[in-house]
């Protein structure tokens, strides 16, 4: 009997400190720096994002969300034999975040690793994870996507500090007989890896280059509208199904322009796509699952429903995943 795998419980963390559009734009004015509620809101729907307490790591947003997933799943942490963790901040340069949520969770002795392909993570490691549950090589995995990514924002450069927020999502992924992760399709272009970056590394204890982030958005735009509409479709064409058979879109919550783009490429009402973007900013590889948490609590998606998640982030790296609730 062949083994697919299935989401059983999904949950979310946001860190309590809410910064509208108005206290950003008040502290970049201290800055120096002119912007406007209107002007972010214009160009990428973003009106509010969490920002973490510089003592707050990763691993610690992602165990709120990983604690969340398990008791929607009805199991416990010892129950779980694998997590990944999607994230382009870890906690330290190693050990893994994955390593760190683990001990957090009070789990050991299985696998645990963590997936860099920025905001693409989240379907690069939900992939991965289902395709080691097919092969028997777990039974229940914990994948979760966490970001802090205000601690490697510009705040002089108002292009890009408006866009980020912090945050953490998660779901428990089972062996199932039942199909529900139905097709992905995972992709990269390293031709295209200074349109996105943070081109700083340590050595010998020191930063080398720059550890902020630098994005050129108007070619991260152009590529993303159209590789996101061929990886939907490929992803479509390998479970066998259409654009019809689409209940919900859920996008990284990048840009709203972006979101809606995609969805008319895919003849979708923006009724059908889960939109947080404009609360949560752009959480990175925790956007998709914080934004599949928040249809699930709301009663948005429901049981039998067909997900279509997908993403794009620097690397270039982008990918789809379309699943069954």
């Amino acid at each position: 009997m062949r083994r697919y795998s299935r989401i059983t419980g999904t949950g979310s963390y946001l860190p309590p400190r809410l910064v509208t559009n108005d206290d950003l734009v008040a502290e970049l004015a201290q800055r120096g720096i002119e912007t406007s509620d209107q002007w972010i809101v214009e160009r990428t729907g973003i009106k509010a994002r969490h920002f973490a307490g510089r003592d707050v790591a990763s691993s610690d947003l992602a165990v709120e969300a990983s604690r969340r997933a398990i008791e929607a799943a009805g199991i416990t942490a010892d129950d779980i034999d694998l997590i990944i963790v999607a994230t382009s901040t870890p906690d330290m340069v190693f050990p893994s975040t994955a390593a760190i949520l683990q001990n957090k969770l009070g789990v050991h002795g299985c696998p645990a690793f963590d997936v860099q392909a920025v905001c693409s993570g989240f379907v690069y490691a939900l992939t991965v994870a289902d395709a080691m549950l097919q092969t028997g090589a777990a039974n229940r995995a914990l994948v979760v996507g966490s970001e802090v990514f205000s601690r490697i924002l510009d705040f002089n450069d108002r292009t890009t500090c408006v866009l980020f927020g912090d945050g953490a999502g998660a779901v428990v992924l089972e062996a199932s007989d039942k199909p529900g992760i139905l097709a992905s399709d995972l992709h990269a272009d390293g031709r295209h890896v200074d349109i996105l970056c943070v081109p700083g590394n340590v050595y010998g204890g020191q930063i080398l280059g720059d550890p902020l982030l630098k994005m050129d958005g108007q070619a991260v735009f152009k590529l993303a509208v159209g590789v996101l509409e061929k990886a939907a479709r490929a992803t479509l064409e390998k479970a066998n199904l259409t654009d019809a058979d689409i209940d919900w879109l859920i996008p990284h919550q990048a840009n709203i322009r972006i979101m809606q783009s995609t969805a008319r490429k895919l003849k979708l009402p923006m009724e059908k796509v889960i939109v947080t973007v404009d609360q949560h900013g752009n959480t990175s590889a925790a956007s998709i699952p914080l934004a599949l948490d928040h249809g699930v609590r709301t009663g948005q998606i429901k049981p039998g429903q067909n997900l279509l998640l997908e993403g794009v982030g620097g690397g270039f790296t982008w990918g789809a995943v379309l699943l069954t609730m």
